[in-house]
């Protein structure tokens, strides 16, 4: 969603950026709009299935067909509708928001908090659709899908007195792993190995996730790009 607007609070000297109430909402009437035809165009289908013999699925088009209206048309156009709800409830608890304050930075996504003292982050900087939050010892503190206008995340963080920079100051770093890549720390290759499946696989972002962060702790930082790996290693690794 490139052209969502974060909206900014402040109170008490912190600043929230999260989807704003008005395009939320109107995220949750297209959708439910959406969702009313779809339920209109399965009734529409399957008293046209009816009346074809030979057509599949004859057995739901007959039994959704035997409803009588208007209760037919009310029941599909209200469970589109409750569909199309519950898609932009899911949309919107996987949206990333971010509060910054003067002491610390709060990443929230899927109910899930992360909180960063001000004196552990760095820098920050977005990382074409991904925040990224660099620790003391160079290596990644966060790196979370950002869809927040980028403006005003830079504004939010510079405000505050956070280091934000253009770019990752750390880019020309990166290495592609390819498997049995030398230099890495015991253990490394073999996450690697893994993340490469589950990349290939195109698997749960929670499972890449998991391994991100164990890899952090054996000090390497890992960024994807079209399912390939790139790795450096934080200060005190290299």
């Amino acid at each position: 969603m490139d052209d969502l607007l974060a909206q900014r609070h402040r109170t008490d000297k912190t600043t929230v950026l999260a989807q704003p109430a008005w395009m939320a909402a109107l995220v949750y009437v297209a959708l439910a709009l959406l969702g009313a035809g779809a339920g209109w165009l399965v009734k529409i289908l399957a008293e046209w299935l009816v009346e074809l013999p030979w057509a599949p699925m004859q057995g739901p088009a007959k039994l959704l067909a035997s409803v009588p209206e208007p209760w037919l048309t009310v029941g599909l156009l209200s469970a589109g509708t409750a569909l199309g709800l519950i898609v932009g409830l899911i949309a919107q608890y996987e949206e990333l928001s971010v509060v910054v304050s003067a002491g610390r930075i709060t990443l929230t996504r899927k109910g899930k908090n992360q909180e960063f003292a001000r004196g552990r982050v760095v820098q920050a900087f977005l990382d074409g659709k991904q925040l990224v939050l660099i620790g003391d010892d160079e290596g990644e503190l966060a790196r979370e899908a950002c869809d927040l206008d980028a403006q005003r995340v830079a504004d939010a963080f510079t405000a505050h007195g956070y280091g934000w920079v253009d770019e990752d100051p750390y880019k020309g770093d990166f290495r592609r792993w390819v498997p049995d890549t030398p230099g890495l720390p015991q253990g490394a290759n073999a996450l690697l190995k893994a993340r490469a499946r589950l990349l290939e696989k195109k698997s749960s972002t929670e499972d890449l996730r998991q391994l991100r962060e164990e890899l952090a702790g054996l000090g390497v930082v890992v960024r994807d790009e079209e399912r390939r790996q790139y790795w450096r290693l934080s200060r005190g690794q290299g």
